[in-house]
């Protein structure tokens, strides 16, 4: 693994086994840029049209990712950023190499610039709960291969998830920590979708 450290941050895995990485927040992902771009590797990177979302980035070759690589990546994104607090049904991501970015000096941390065209993707805000390297992860359906590994369905919704782990614990089949709850689910509300 070329990047040792991606538990600290978030994280899953496309459904063709590529490990995608995202900050938390605005140091983090001052952080995953920097060390990134210091390896002087392409890679493709994402973050929402709007401001307050993870910079994600698909550790692997541009030559070898798939659609539904970017489109995982993509639903990753918006689901992990303000779109989701915000109750959004859908975000925008802007979709673009790490050679693009730049740095000025003024700019505060997790603020970078994108120079030349940018892709953009429309995607869904919605997640399952799986495991992922033996841990709870939220991530985009299509990358769960089998659907018995789907253990819940979620998406934006009214109550905090603090508020929501009874009902998590509940319905999931498997006994989860709260904090390891917590640690998977994007920030604010969520809802709870039937299968």
């Amino acid at each position: 693994m070329e990047f040792k450290d991606y538990e600290k941050y978030r994280w899953f895995f496309t459904s063709s086994g590529k490990l995608v990485v995202g900050g938390k927040n605005a140091l983090q992902n001052e952080q995953l840029l920097r060390i990134v771009r210091a390896q002087r590797k392409e890679r493709l990177a994402m973050h929402t049209t709007e401001p307050g979302s993870p910079f994600s980035i698909i550790l692997a070759d541009m030559d070898k990712l798939t659609k539904n690589d970017i489109e995982e990546c993509a639903i990753f994104t918006a689901s992990f950023s303000k779109a989701w607090k915000e109750e959004k049904k859908k975000a925008l991501v802007d979709i673009f190499k790490l050679s693009q970015l730049y740095k000025l000096s003024i700019m505060k941390p997790g603020t970078w610039g994108v120079r030349n065209k940018i892709e953009r993707m429309s995607v869904p805000l919605e997640l399952v709960l799986t495991k992922q390297e033996n841990v709870l992860r939220a991530v985009p359906e299509k990358s769960v291969k089998l659907k018995k590994d789907i253990l819940l369905k979620i998406s934006p919704g009214k109550i905090d998830k603090t508020l929501m782990l009874p009902k998590f614990q509940l319905s999931l089949k498997i006994p989860f920590s709260q904090e390891e709850l917590i640690v998977a689910l994007p920030a604010g509300g969520v809802r709870i979708n039937k299968k």
